[in-house]
């Protein structure tokens, strides 16, 4: 690309080159992240160094959804083919920009000083740098959602930014989703006890606007009660307290949980809360308490390595390795199941489902490919996971199937995710306002108050 560009003297620029096209430096971590990003920069143009094609080789082969992804893209890529890359660049689209690939450029001086190793990060640092010395007009941006190379580009002068397309911009409305109203009637509240289809929206003699399966806390003076927008009926109803196989909600997000995940019009719900709020042990009770409903539960979590070890430094087999990332899963069942004497046919009943397989325990990676019909699918951990893969979990389920994703999106374990950026977040952003959807925000511990204190002040 850069010997087909003119050069422009930054003293003679003109008001057209200012709002020009700009030129998208794009690193492996954003390809990976979401392999149609280059379709995503509408009328830009993209350069992609030569190494990070290299880098993506490296991720093609395995059965994670990041190796998906590395496929796909070169796939993608290969679509593209026939015209001169290097040159004259290839056109994306009807309305996108031009994609090019630039080969290495020499380390300035500046660049060897700060970042004299010949790594991969720096080897794009070096391409973004000519660029943005001999190509200004083009108004050049690397685009990584690696934070240290974000650094080191803006140490150098390069204009350097997140992927930013499946950003969401205001995560403050998550966690404000559950209203109190107060300064009700009292004959409210009191016909909310009375009547099981509710009151009207108009009968609460407020300015409410709720989206479908909004929660509330309603109250007036001493009276109160916990309440529910059904978007069916377009009434207000009251939500009980229910005990699900043992468990029973200790406040009113908990119950606000379960009612959503016993709810058979709501086939996806979205759990998010701090360590100790006990979604994934909601998730599972209610899930067990629905048994008979379908056909198998399935409970799954995306496998993040710690101090970068990957399943092969483990020992033993596929099993064994896995046991490890599955664990906090079987804890939860353990709870659960000694809610119960021994003797009692639901303590037994959970091993029964276990090696029946109708309780299934799996890592994420294990349902490619696979249509789920009539399954309680619980996803853990869904804030370590990409858009992108949530949106293919989605599509997996077939008639008769519920979701239910659970995840602290302040305990991020992916290095290129953040809580605008990670799946979780996106999917409870764009799915609000649809009716078969529900989220809850649980926001108090109660896994014991030592657990509780810690999360708060540690």
């Amino acid at each position: 690309m850069a010997e087909n560009l003119k050069r422009t003297p930054r003293a003679k620029k003109t008001e057209k080159t200012k709002t020009g096209p700009k030129t998208f430096i794009l690193d492996t971590n954003v390809l990976l992240h979401d392999f149609k990003c280059i379709f995503k920069f509408q009328e830009n143009n993209i350069v992609l160094p030569i190494v990070v094609l290299e880098e993506l080789d490296q991720f093609k082969k395995g059965n994670d959804l990041i190796n998906f992804h590395a496929r796909e893209f070169t796939r993608n890529l290969d679509k593209l083919s026939g015209d001169d890359f290097f040159k004259k660049g290839v056109c994306l689209g009807e309305g996108l920009g031009r994609l090019f690939i630039e080969t290495g450029k020499p380390f300035s001086e500046n660049l060897m000083t700060n970042f004299p190793e010949k790594r991969p990060d720096h080897m794009i640092l070096a391409i973004a740098e000519y660029y943005v010395k001999n190509f200004a007009d083009r108004h050049p941006v690397l685009v990584t959602k690696d934070i240290n190379l974000r650094v080191k580009a803006k140490a150098l002068g390069i204009n350097a930014e997140d992927y930013k397309h499946d950003q969401v911009e205001n995560i403050d409305k998550l966690n404000r989703e559950v209203l109190t109203v107060s300064s009700l009637e009292k004959d409210i509240i009191n016909k909310l006890y009375e009547n099981n289809d509710g009151v009207s929206i108009e009968e609460l003699q407020n300015d409410l606007a709720p989206f479908p399966h909004q929660y509330f806390i309603l109250k007036n003076g001493s009276s109160s009660a916990l309440a529910h927008y059904n978007p069916s009926s377009k009434n207000i109803e009251r939500v009980m307290k229910t005990t699900v196989y043992g468990i029973e909600p200790r406040n009113a997000e908990q119950a606000f949980a379960i009612d959503a995940l016993l709810r058979p019009d709501v086939s996806l719900v979205s759990l998010t809360g701090k360590a100790g709020t006990g979604k994934t042990l909601l998730a599972l009770a209610a899930a067990l308490h629905q048994k008979r409903d379908f056909q198998q539960i399935f409970l799954a979590r995306p496998i993040v390595a710690l101090s970068n070890k990957e399943l092969g430094f483990l020992p033993g087999d596929a099993k064994e390795k896995i046991r490890p990332y599955m664990q906090p899963l079987f804890d939860n069942l353990s709870v659960i199941k000694h809610q119960f004497k021994p003797q009692s046919p639901d303590f037994n009943k959970i091993d029964e489902l276990l090696q029946s397989e109708k309780l299934l325990i799996e890592p994420l990676a294990y349902i490619r490919g696979r249509s789920l019909s009539k399954v309680f699918f619980i996803i853990d951990e869904a804030q370590n996971l990409t858009p992108h893969e949530i949106k293919t979990i989605i599509t997996r389920a077939g008639e008769g199937t519920k979701i239910v994703f659970t995840g602290d999106i302040g305990q991020i374990d992916s290095p290129y995710l953040d809580a605008r950026s990670n799946g979780l977040t996106y999917l409870t952003t764009k799915m609000k306002g649809q009716d078969i959807f529900a989220h809850v925000n649980l926001i108090k511990g109660e896994r014991s108050y030592l657990a509780e204190l810690a999360s708060d002040l540690l």
